[in-house]
């Protein structure tokens, strides 16, 4: 069964929400974490429900529905999401509340709204929808667990517009844990130069991006999702170039049928030795792009890629800012997805022309 990409909608940290082209007016940062572009959120959500609703729900609730507007849908078959943090605003409020008020009168808002599965529980309920509703909490594969989830869904006909997203936050707390860990760099950096810095670690980022899946075919769909795996803490790069190539031949496309290869590099040495030696063997001699200095690093940035992906293929247009190679392409028919969360979390993602 073929699998489309009905709609997509994003928040990042670009201009992709409320922007008709694609990637215009481009954002540069000198930082080292990327926040994301909010739009007037009262066009989605009741202002007396803004106040009471975090950073991360707000994102959520507008794209869902954006998605859905754009997929001329009004209400979802399905509602899944991904997220390995979770509503962290609302968990960190919680946990210095009972610090300072020493376990007694605790206010029970930020505890509601701190579990992994409040965005998708919000949007059901704003848009009353009592179908299936699922949360994914798979760290660096949170995204493509959910996506999983949704295309067994459409192959087991147990649904049909499968609303499908990926939803972080970056907190200051979280901010500062995860730098002290080494995953973010020290010093500001230019984000449009964050290739060239050569030193470990990464910036950070946030967003939300939702897909409306379907098993019907349209011309007005964004894509096909064509594959999709995941694999988890390689042996070596050689066992990442065979599992690429098993992936591929799974499904009946060759190196030479790839049009774009999109890569998860993020700036860190350590990060990025990987995707620098696939680029200079298996993807040799395909047009290569990045995305990460766009939207920042973190657990699901790679449904900021899809949202990329397919874009890239309904507008046959591949944006300049993201490309690495002077290879140049035009309007693509199959752009292949790699993507790796601290060399641990592996995905790959094959989209195609419909």
């Amino acid at each position: 069964m073929k699998i489309y990409i009905r709609s997509s909608a994003c928040i990042s940290a670009q201009n992709t929400f409320d922007n008709d082209g694609f990637l215009n007016g481009i954002i540069e940062y000198n930082t080292t974490r990327l926040v994301a572009v909010e739009p007037d959120y009262k066009e989605f959500i009741d202002a007396k429900l803004i106040r009471r609703m975090s950073h991360v729900i707000k994102m959520g609730v507008a794209v869902a529905k954006r998605c859905l507007l754009n997929g001329n849908t009004e209400m979802p078959g399905a509602i899944i999401t991904g997220t390995a943090f979770g509503c962290m605003e609302d968990t960190v409020t919680f946990l210095t509340r009972i610090i300072e008020q020493n376990e007694e009168l605790l206010p029970p808002t930020a505890f509601i709204q701190s579990t992994h599965n409040t965005v998708a529980a919000q949007i059901a309920l704003m848009l009353k929808c009592h179908a299936y509703n699922n949360t994914f909490v798979h760290k660096g594969i949170s995204f493509e667990s959910a996506l999983f989830d949704a295309i067994m869904l459409l192959n087991e006909q147990e649904a049909d517009n499968i609303l499908v997203g990926g939803t972080e936050e970056m907190v200051d707390t979280s901010y500062t844990v995860l730098t002290r860990l080494g995953l973010y760099k020290r010093h500001p950096v230019s984000n449009l130069s964050l290739y060239d810095t050569g030193s470990k670690g990464t910036i950070g980022g946030e967003g939300a991006t939702f897909f409306l899946l379907t098993d019907k075919p349209s011309p007005d769909n964004l894509a096909e999702l064509t594959g999709l795996t995941t694999f988890y803490n390689p042996k070596d790069t050689e066992d990442i170039k065979n599992r690429i190539t098993t992936f591929l031949e799974k499904h009946a496309v060759a190196f030479e049928d790839l049009d774009l290869v999109i890569s998860g590099k993020n700036g860190d040495v350590r990060n990025d030795e990987i995707h620098e030696e696939l680029n200079n063997s298996i993807f040799k001699n395909i047009a290569q792009a990045n995305y990460k200095h766009l939207c920042g690093e973190y657990t699901v940035a790679s449904s900021f890629a899809l949202w990329l992906a397919s874009n890239i293929i309904k507008k046959g247009i591949v944006p300049e800012v993201i490309l690495e190679t002077k290879l140049k392409v035009t309007a693509p028919k199959k752009v292949l997805i790699y993507n790796h969360y601290q060399n641990k979390y592996h995905s790959l993602m094959l989209v195609s022309a419909i």
